[in-house]
């Protein structure tokens, strides 16, 4: 595939904006243009959060295609990478919508790029402690148990006890996730109207309706009918889409009540989380 970048493409690629993000005047007019180009969904949760099965369903509801916005996902914790987004807003890689999922927190670099090219990204809330459960299921079948969220899983690890591996998971994986709901939380309150967010038992009640809903956010509404049929077609595919058992709840068969006030513990660093407390930690 050749994709033909312009003088101005190939200046926006190279002008780095400063460590927080800040574009110079040029490269936020040519980037602001270029965003306004073609509409985009961008899935922007954490691990574990039904992501991919959404993202899949997003993709066959408007015809588009899957990307990959990180360079490189091996440590899942995703920076966006402009070099894909200038592409695809020039006409490449794909014909309809691009859909993109990726496990990224709202650090300034990230939500710069995504206002000026002007992406509305959603998010999903669920409890951390359910989706540490499913990410401990994961990693007791995986083919690449070693990636972890921004961590390197023990390479012993399915072969520690039940509380050792508890104990990993609240004391190195869950700070991401903290982290996670800390940024994203407190970007959303400053900006309600930039990010869609999604309640994971809302979802599980209604996933046409969750799917109906992110779609118009991301400026490619769709009937209910139209996402109701892709989401019974993304059904019959869930297993291949690591869909795991989609419960809520499930955390508490795994971690112990000093585990769930660890969890709590973390987010309570971060103000923007109190209104999703008890939602989050199960506690």
């Amino acid at each position: 595939m050749q994709i033909t970048l312009d003088h101005s493409a190939h200046e926006a690629l190279f002008d780095l904006p400063d460590n927080d993000g800040a574009y110079s005047s040029a490269q936020l007019g040519y980037l602001s243009q270029l965003g306004a180009r073609r509409p985009c969904v961008v899935l922007a949760f954490p691990p574990k959060a039904a992501g991919t099965f959404l993202r899949s369903a997003a993709a066959l509801a408007t015809g588009g295609e899957v990307l990959r916005l990180c360079y490189a996902q091996g440590s899942r914790d995703a920076q966006l990478y402009l070099p894909t987004l200038v592409a695809y807003y020039l006409g490449g890689f794909c014909q309809g919508p691009m859909v993109a999922h990726l496990h990224m927190q709202a650090f300034p670099p990230n939500t710069a790029m995504l206002e000026v090219l002007g992406i509305r990204p959603v998010i999903m809330v669920r409890s951390i402690a359910d989706m540490l459960a499913s990410y401990w299921d994961m990693l007791e079948i995986s083919t690449a148990p070693n990636q972890g969220v921004n961590c390197t899983i023990p390479p012993d690890f399915r072969a520690l006890d039940n509380a050792r591996k508890a104990d990993f998971l609240v004391d190195i994986v869950a700070p991401w996730y903290a982290g996670y709901y800390g940024t994203w939380l407190e970007y959303q309150s400053r900006n309600p109207d930039r990010v869609h967010m999604l309640d994971y038992a809302d979802f599980m009640r209604q996933p046409a309706e969750s799917l109906r809903g992110l779609l118009e956010h991301s400026g490619l509404p769709k009937s209910l009918a139209e996402c109701q049929k892709a989401i019974d077609a993304t059904w019959q595919e869930r297993h291949g889409l690591r869909f795991n058992k989609g419960m809520e709840g499930r955390g508490s068969h795994y971690f112990a009540f000093p585990h769930l006030e660890r969890i709590s513990r973390l987010l309570s660093y971060y103000p923007a989380t109190l209104p999703w407390r008890a939602e989050l930690t199960g506690v």
